[in-house]
């Protein structure tokens, strides 16, 4: 019985050595524009932290805010601010939803590298999306019917252009809708007569941003407000952060997280 009991403890032993002594995991969920900030963060994160999980899903800041108000998220990505009815919301169900700002982030206007056009007014771009022109060439391009793309409806950077943009009006009946930045990056990249509306890290070499009002979407000018089509960009938790949601959060808002920002194509807070 000695040499039995001797035998478990030495495998024991061995277990508890080769095990780590807990793997804590987090689920982030929401805003297509937050989502390559918070998958970066997280894999540099699990690389100096290896008992940490980080697991990163899209779908748009509508859907993280109902799952971290329904309690299926940790942490919920979102390119707007939550309103005052998910609020009610989250805490009819026993939710305390705390904001948590990680970057600012501008909506860059963006056209086929072909188009002629390089600058528009904001009035002109509401005209667009709302379907009073139609044709490039009543802003000076050719005599071409514009394709207008647009994020739907339960995207933040949608929300934050219908605020900052189209002056709460509604978007023109024929435009495309598109369920994430990059699917708006890649259509207008493909559409010789598109325009679309991305956040500033989805900006390449495929598309073409253009001045709204005589201002180039950039980070220092989002930074010194000079780019009016700019927003914060959030992160929202269930109560003050703890244990690996607060690490994770604590990191990306620390120098190293806000580099990674800048390296990304946000605007960092540091």
């Amino acid at each position: 019985m000695k040499t039995l009991n001797k035998i478990l403890l030495t495998g024991l032993a061995v277990l508890s050595i080769a095990m780590p002594a807990f793997a804590e995991k987090i689920v982030v969920t929401g805003s297509t524009t937050v989502l390559p900030l918070s998958q970066k963060a997280a894999e540099v994160f699990m690389q100096n932290n290896p008992n940490a999980d980080i697991s990163i899903r899209g779908g748009g800041s509508g859907v993280g805010i109902a799952s971290i108000i329904d309690g299926s998220c940790d942490i919920a990505n979102s390119s707007r601010p939550i309103r005052d009815v998910e609020l009610q919301k989250g805490a009819s169900n026993g939710r305390d939803i705390k904001a948590h700002i990680v970057a600012m982030d501008g909506i860059a206007i963006v056209v086929h590298p072909s188009n002629g056009i390089s600058a528009l007014t904001k009035s002109q771009v509401r005209d667009i999306y709302t379907g009073k022109i139609s044709n490039w060439s009543q802003v000076g391009g050719k005599n071409e019917k514009i394709v207008a793309i647009s994020r739907d409806t339960s995207s933040g950077t949608f929300e934050a252009f219908m605020e900052l943009v189209l002056d709460k009006q509604k978007v023109r009946p024929d435009a495309i809708m598109q369920a994430s930045n990059q699917a708006i990056a890649t259509t207008v990249a493909r559409t010789p007569n598109a325009i679309g509306y991305v956040g500033l890290g989805f900006l390449s070499g495929d598309i073409k941003a253009v001045t709204i009002d005589g201002v180039m979407p950039s980070k220092e000018t989002v930074l010194l407000g000079k780019y009016k089509v700019g927003r914060p960009l959030f992160m929202y938790t269930n109560g003050a952060p703890k244990g690996l949601a607060k690490d994770y959060l604590d990191f990306i808002k620390s120098a190293q997280g806000q580099s990674i920002a800048d390296e990304l194509g946000y605007v960092g807070l540091k």
